[in-house]
């Protein structure tokens, strides 16, 4: 039998109450992602671009449908099954990078193994360090987060969510904050860790920062209106990524 998708959602639906007024916000979302996909959730503001995204990675729920993590239907779990699943199976790059200022690049990195369930102490560092070394940040890890330009925060944030080896990481917005140099960089240190079989997730509303998947959706008013892979080298004739 094939192997299960990673992320299966089915006819998925999404609104939220106030006061008795409902507010919709997704409809008939209908979206499979494979493990080692890079996927960009393209669509203006207010499309539901990010709410989509917080409901495949564990921070909202859904309506009305199905949502399939793995095989699993995810409305089965328990509030301890997601809290694991948040811990070890999903990581999240944010737009305003979310580092504390007083502490070093390394400390920042070690943050989620705090806790973690299965990553001994004694692994942790060596964890943290090859992390760091992904995103090409092994001189600064010693430097204070408050030292760092835009672009290496993002890149601190990026190894942060990776050192818990997590299914997948999800990106949000993640080059918002930053100059078109930075973005760049930061940009090309997602493409690298997909390179390396690392699914990724991103959300954006820049077509530039889009075109750096191989998958691109496009999301209008709740619904997915395109799904298009290896967007890039169709409309571009071959263009390669950048490397």
């Amino acid at each position: 039998m094939p192997a299960s998708a990673l992320i299966d959602a089915r006819n998925l639906f999404k609104s939220y109450e106030n006061d008795g007024v409902v507010t919709p916000v997704l409809f008939d979302i209908n979206l499979k992602i494979d493990r080692g996909e890079f996927v960009s959730i393209m669509g203006p503001s207010g499309s539901g671009k990010s709410t989509l995204m917080h409901i495949l990675g564990f921070l909202d729920t859904h309506t009305q449908g199905q949502y399939l993590f793995q095989g699993q239907p995810t409305l089965q779990l328990t509030d301890d099954d997601l809290a694991r699943i948040r811990a070890t199976r999903v990581s999240f790059v944010f737009q305003m990078f979310n580092l504390l200022p007083r502490t070093t690049v390394l400390e920042n990195v070690l943050l989620p193994l705090l806790y973690h369930p299965t990553i001994p102490v004694s692994k942790r560092e060596e964890y943290a360090k090859k992390a760091i070394e992904l995103v090409g940040l092994s001189d600064r890890k010693d430097f204070l987060s408050s030292q760092l330009s835009g672009g290496q925060k993002q890149r601190v944030a990026i190894a942060r969510a990776l050192v818990t080896n997590p299914d997948v990481i999800f990106a949000d917005e993640p080059t918002g904050n930053l100059d078109s140099a930075s973005g760049v960089a930061v940009m090309q240190a997602l493409q690298s860790l997909n390179d390396q079989g690392h699914t990724i997730i991103l959300v954006t509303h820049e077509r530039t920062t889009a075109e750096h998947a191989k998958r691109i959706l496009q999301i209008k008013d709740g619904c997915i209106v395109s799904d298009s892979s290896d967007f890039t080298r169709q409309i571009a004739g071959g263009k390669d990524r950048l490397k």
